[in-house]
């Protein structure tokens, strides 16, 4: 049978602590006012309080005798004493403590990662406090969520269960975490008639999207889209404005009071290979520009002219839609991989000059980045008599460095360009491609 004198060692550790000896940390916790320093042990804090041991070898602070100092001004002196002491001493006596400071306790004891100290804590709220725990159900009840105190978020869960209308009734419904609303409402012991709860539900999404609702442009959704999304959330929208949208779908023609704004000057592209960042980007390497431009801020339009999954791969359907055509952007989807390459080339291909090259100095071959390409890779050309190559026997051609081989197959080399934009050069499969004409807008 072990004897244990777990008293004294509280003792001894709490003397220590009151000493300072040896110590090589002073914690400051406290306003500059009533700021206070305690001399604490690294030792003590690795296996009692690994955060603070964490901060400790984070800090960057030293006094003249090379002691590493910890600054938690934010904390109060009360309460960090206390708190120390149980690092120490393994006790705490909360009913000597007022119960406003045994919930600033709680918290802090959260944020050291005390959860022995945690749990103690809610039990003895709940236990010897629940009068106090009532008188600031708002405040406590928040706090539970954002912090994960179960024992709490249980204790007052079943209190509103009973008595639902201390929350719904309230003007903090609309406050609460999405988290604590859901752990409510899927209990089977609500007193509350499902009916109400989709009103409050309601009542919730309204006042949380209030200042958003007013700036959606609800007269360019089409009545389509109106009827099948917007419509079902009409509670949520004022009374005027829905009459007025449906007045202006039904008689155009006949005034209304609600503002109508004009349409988002928004960028869209027809593909199923690039999206909308990186169309932007092939625009900025249009303009040579070293910085992006936002999405919205593109200065073209994407024209799609020939899709190979729609249209066809062979040659004779790339001469048919797009000779002749100039400011051409090429990309392709290569088969089993998330590589995307292309080229841009702005005088185009023609049947005129078959079996010919074309010069320009402004055309260039890439590779895109995407969730799992990290880089992009701009090759422009560097042999600009030889930038593009009207081959009858073949669909796009930038030379050797990136061209149409086959009905699905596609090749790239680096000869004519700056760069190889692919690890390996040779020949390679596609699952499509396709080809825009690009404008400005």
């Amino acid at each position: 049978m072990a004897l244990n004198f777990y008293e004294n060692l509280s003792s001894d550790f709490i003397k220590l602590l009151e000493n300072g000896d040896e110590h090589n940390i002073i914690i400051e916790v406290g306003e500059s006012s009533i700021k206070q320093p305690f001399k604490v042990h690294s030792t003590v804090l690795c296996y009692r309080c690994p955060y603070l041991y964490d901060e400790f070898k984070k800090s960057t602070i030293s006094n003249d005798d090379n002691i590493k100092i910890i600054q938690k001004p934010q904390i109060p002196v009360k309460v960090f004493d206390i708190i120390i002491k149980y690092i120490y001493g393994a006790t705490v006596n909360p009913e000597k403590v007022e119960t406003s400071i045994i919930f600033d306790l709680l918290m802090i004891a959260n944020q050291f990662q005390l959860e022995e100290l945690v749990e103690r804590l809610q039990t003895f709220l709940i236990e010897n406090q629940s009068s106090w725990l009532k008188l600031n159900f708002s405040k406590i009840y928040n706090s539970s969520f954002r912090t994960q105190f179960k024992a709490l978020q249980n204790y007052f869960n079943n209190i509103i269960a009973k008595h639902p209308n201390l929350i719904f009734e309230s003007n903090d419904l609309t406050t609460l975490p999405e988290a604590a609303l859901v752990s409510i409402i899927q209990r089977d012991d609500l007193q509350l008639e499902e009916s109400k709860i989709w009103d409050y539900d309601f009542q919730i999404l309204k006042n949380t999207l209030q200042q958003f609702l007013s700036h959606i442009r609800y007269f360019q959704i089409s009545n389509e889209n109106f009827i099948e999304r917007v419509f079902p959330y009409q509670q949520i929208l004022d009374k005027k404005l829905v009459t007025d949208i449906l007045k202006y779908s039904m008689v155009p023609n006949k005034p209304i009071t609600s503002k109508i704004s004009p349409p988002r000057k928004i960028f869209q592209i027809t593909s199923s290979i690039i999206n909308i960042e990186q169309a932007t980007e092939i625009a900025s390497w249009v303009d040579k520009k070293e910085v992006t431009n936002g999405a919205n801020n593109n200065p073209y339009k994407f024209k799609l002219i020939l899709r190979g999954s729609r249209d066809g791969f062979e040659k004779d359907v790339f001469w048919n839609l797009c000779d002749k055509k100039t400011n051409l952007v090429v990309v392709v989807k290569v088969k089993n991989t998330d590589e995307i390459l292309g080229g841009y080339n702005p005088i185009g291909w023609s049947s005129n000059f078959m079996g010919q090259c074309s010069a320009t100095n402004d055309s260039f071959i890439f590779s895109l980045k995407n969730r799992n390409i990290k880089h992009s890779i701009l090759s422009r050309v560097k042999i600009s008599s030889e930038a593009i190559y009207n081959n009858p026997d073949r669909g796009p051609n930038f030379l050797e460095d990136f061209n149409m081989n086959g009905n699905q197959s596609f090749e790239v080399y680096h000869r004519k360009y700056e760069k190889l934009i692919r690890e390996t050069a040779g020949t390679f499969s596609i699952d499509d491609y396709e080809v825009f004409q690009i404008k400005k807008k």
